[in-house]
């Protein structure tokens, strides 16, 4: 049974073929033809689609009889015109001798409704024909040479796709998509309008340069919007730009364009990028006109910016005060009569007759017809320039492929091949009468050229699309944006830059610090950390100020460290030099009184030569002080430490020889010792000298090794500069400061033995005191010395030898005083031996 129904099929498979055969043995349309809505024979054919009317009504499918053929609704006035500039360039190429002298172009030109489905018919219909039969085979050259379109990025990938394995040029004068520029997908691909790429990097510029960094995007959900607002977000990326929301739409979801109006609604963002084809775009703005959504700043896209579709009684008070790029208007003489008056008269024939092997009936155009004599918008002509240089670039391609000269005309007998105009193309380099040059880059695309157009109200109450600057990919990069900034009209019809930021701007003296879980836009401004600034505004970051700097109030400059020093003006030098002097003041005047009363006895046995030796020490010990004073130079600083050394020395040693002779002297009283002899005078002088010039040759050996200098300490305070005296080599300081203690204690334990010795002017026990305050002050000194900061540290220093040398004055001098001045009737030999006596 199985071996049955096997024969029967292979047998209806031969008969099947056979048939398939025969019908094949002529090349017919399979189905309707598609007939272009107008066209004119000529030696030479140009392809052209356009989206004439805007909306496509699809048949129902019931597979059960053959689908109606698709009605199309919706005039697109502008796309209309784009066919008519087609004509008109053609037209005036045929009247022309210059350009292929003897040849006549003709044209046909598909509506393509705003549908892919449109667009791979009438690309069949272009490469194919409208015949319904062409002889015993299909193989064969295309029916027309060069297409024209499309207007949308997504319709002219249908087309490219389509036509581009068959080597067949296409220019389109608007399909603007990046993606487009891929010469290994589009290989025969040309447009007379720049790639998105250019566009959309200007956008994010533009946003930049007013500041608006916290916008909202929406875009078709197209070739053409994806790949445009994919660039977008890139470059506001660079540029710094947030975008707080991204959606998009097609033209058929009105659920996601509710969805996209809800989003607006809810976002902060008051400036909204609108990568849209204008169809999307005409549905957005009904949108936001029936939710009364305004006061948003509108930032278009050459697809809708001057489109005079969205031109509506209510859609300025949504995209007024919009801003975007256009290209630039037409200025093709004798166009402007044509589209208004010549066209109808010449070219836009029609035949009565229903036949399908005619042009369209009248009937079907009758919606066209009610648009002659209209004039609306053919002031705002932009794309028709486009459409003129690409029927002018494909009739150049053609001049050369037929050798074409003045005197010979061109070569008729030439067949003219797809890829020959392809290549073509790529050479073109000429200038139109407008000016403008046409050459295509290695992309097939042309130099980007934009003028910066805004959404204004004209006097007379119209929209109108007034330019406000412009943009040229081809000058150098400081020099492609010119913007009028005082020539805008910004939404609500004021003059003041809309805002349009996450969070404000920073002022110098903070900087920005992100906000978690939010875009880089949205910050708080920190006030910089003391000791640093920043001087801009929106800074990242604050700099540390220099070394010798310190950051003012506001955070937002450096100033110069404050120097601080102990000066003989501030109240606490002022205060010393009143010690420093009146201290030299007492000492000279118990010299004064010591001078005048050296003849007596109390004066005699007490010294008097080592007396005014330790008033003389003890007057520089007092003026000394005055070098810690001021500000530190080379000079004071070696002076400070030395000058305070040597004199100490000096006044200790002189207390020293004063206590040494009180011991000789009670040692001499004993039977048969004479020690005195050699404790003289002379010997007392030497020894005082002697223990000076021991501190001299440390002082030496400080300041030739490694002396003090002046310093900048910049560690203890930040804000502040402690201008002091570096030690240099602290060695030296604590060898010369030792030597000082060593000194007064040895002189303190030789006073303490003293103590108790019988004599009415014994000095040993003052000197004991004496001692004991130096070593006490000079003790507390070191601990003070090494934690006082800044100034107080001289301060303390100079109080150490302050008290110190007053200390000694008045320990050893004031009982002397006492009785010289009070006194007097002690100071007498009798009292001195009557005491001895006792």
């Amino acid at each position: 049974m199985s071996s049955i129904l096997g024969v029967f099929i292979f047998i209806s498979l031969l008969l099947a073929c056979n048939a398939i055969w025969e019908t094949d043995s002529l090349c017919q349309i399979r189905g309707r033809p598609e007939f272009p809505l107008l066209s004119q024979e000529g030696d030479v054919t140009i392809g052209g689609v356009f989206s004439i009317h805007s909306k496509i009504t699809q048949p129902s499918l019931s597979f059960t009889e053959r689908p109606a053929i698709l009605a199309c609704t919706g005039i697109n006035q502008r796309e209309f015109r784009f066919a008519q500039t087609m004509i008109f360039a053609i037209q005036e190429i045929n009247e022309n001798d210059d350009l292929l002298p003897n040849i006549s172009i003709g044209y046909r030109i598909y509506d393509n409704c705003a549908s892919t489905l449109s667009s791979m018919r009438a690309a069949m219909a272009l490469m194919n024909g409208h015949e319904l039969t062409l002889g015993n085979s299909c193989s064969g050259l295309s029916a027309v040479h060069a297409i024209i379109g499309e207007s949308e990025s997504s319709s002219t990938i249908v087309l490219s796709r389509t036509t581009g394995p068959f080597q067949i040029p296409v220019i389109s004068h608007s399909a603007t998509c990046e993606c487009l520029s891929s010469r290994k997908e589009f290989p025969a691909f040309f447009r007379t309008i720049a790639s998105d790429l250019y566009q959309s990097r200007a956008l994010a510029q533009l946003v930049k340069h007013f500041g608006w960094t916290w916008v909202g995007a929406i875009n078709s959900d197209s070739d053409y919007g994806n790949n445009g607002m994919a660039i977008f977000l890139s470059a506001a990326q660079e540029e710094g730009v947030c975008v707080e929301y991204t959606e998009k739409f097609d033209r058929a979801e009105p659920e996601k364009l509710l969805k996209v109006i809800e989003v607006i609604k809810k976002s902060t963002a008051r400036v909204i990028v609108g990568f849209l084809a204008h169809v999307e775009m005409n549905n957005l703005l009904e949108q936001l006109s029936l939710h009364n959504i305004t006061g948003h700043q509108f930032i278009g896209v050459e697809a809708w910016i001057t489109a005079d579709s969205l031109v509506t009684p209510t859609s300025f008070s949504v995209l007024g005060g919009a801003l975007g790029f256009a290209v630039q208007k037409a200025n093709i003489s004798g166009l402007e009569d044509f589209l208004v008056r010549d066209f109808w008269e010449t070219e836009f024939l029609c035949n009565e007759t229903n036949t399908e092997t005619s042009q369209k009936p009248c009937k079907a155009n009758q919606d066209l017809m009610e648009l002659s004599g209209n004039d609306d918008d053919v002031e705002e002509l932009r794309y028709s320039s486009n459409i003129y240089k690409a029927v002018y670039a494909i009739s150049h391609s053609l001049h050369s492929i037929l050798k074409c000269s003045e005197i010979q005309g061109c070569k008729k007998t030439v067949e003219i091949k797809p890829w020959e105009v392809v290549e073509a193309l790529k050479n073109v380099n000429f200038t139109v009468k407008n000016g403008d040059r046409v050459w295509f880059d290695q992309t097939g695309a042309a130099v980007a050229r934009y003028e910066v157009v805004n959404w204004q109200r004209g006097t007379d109450g119209s929209v109108q699309f007034r330019p406000v600057g412009y943009y040229d990919a081809s000058l150098p990069s400081g020099q492609r944006f010119i913007l009028n900034t005082d020539a805008i009209m910004w939404p609500g019809g004021t003059k003041e830059l809309p805002v349009s930021v996450c969070s404000e701007s920073c002022h110098p003296g903070t900087h920005k610090v992100l906000q978690k879980g939010k875009p880089v836009c949205c910050f708080d401004c920190v006030p910089c950390p003391v000791g640093e600034f920043s001087n801009t505004p929106d800074s990242i970051d604050c700099k540390k100020c220099p070394e010798a700097y310190w950051s003012n109030q506001n955070r937002d400059a450096c100033l110069p460290k404050e120097i601080e020093f102990l000066s003989f003006t501030e109240v606490m030098g002022k205060i010393l030099i009143f010690f420093t002097l009146f201290g030299v003041v007492l000492t000279l005047i118990v010299a004064t009184l010591f001078l005048v009363n050296k003849d007596t006895p109390l004066v005699k046995a007490n010294n008097s030569e080592l007396s005014f030796l330790l008033l003389f020490s003890l007057s520089l010990c007092f003026l000394c002080s005055l070098t810690f004073i001021g500000q530190p130079t080379q000079w004071s600083c070696m002076l400070r430490h030395t000058a305070f050394g040597i004199t100490f020395v000096l006044c200790i040693s002189c207390i020293l020889g004063k206590t040494l002779v009180v011991l000789m002297a009670f040692k001499a009283t004993l039977p048969g010792n004479n020690v005195m002899k050699w404790f003289g005078p002379a010997q007392q002088r030497l020894t005082v000298l002697f223990f000076t010039f021991i501190q001299l040759i440390i002082c030496i050996l400080w300041l030739t090794i490694k002396s003090p200098f002046p310093y900048k300490n910049m560690n203890y305070y930040k804000e502040k500069i402690i201008l002091e005296c570096a030690l240099g080599s602290p060695v030296g300081f604590w060898a010369v400061l030792g030597y000082v203690g060593f000194l007064a204690l040895l002189c303190f334990v030789l006073a303490f033995l003293a103590r108790k010795l019988p004599d009415t002017f014994n000095e040993a026990k003052h000197i004991t005191f004496s001692m004991l305050i130096f070593c006490a002050v000079w003790l507390t000194f070191i601990p003070a010395y090494v934690s006082s900061p800044g100034n107080l540290t001289v301060a303390v220093e100079i109080f150490a030898i302050l008290a110190s040398s007053y200390g000694i004055l008045f320990c050893i001098f004031a009982p002397k005083c006492f009785i010289l001045v009070l006194r007097p009737d002690l100071n007498t030999k009798k009292h001195l031996l009557g005491k001895t006596q006792r």
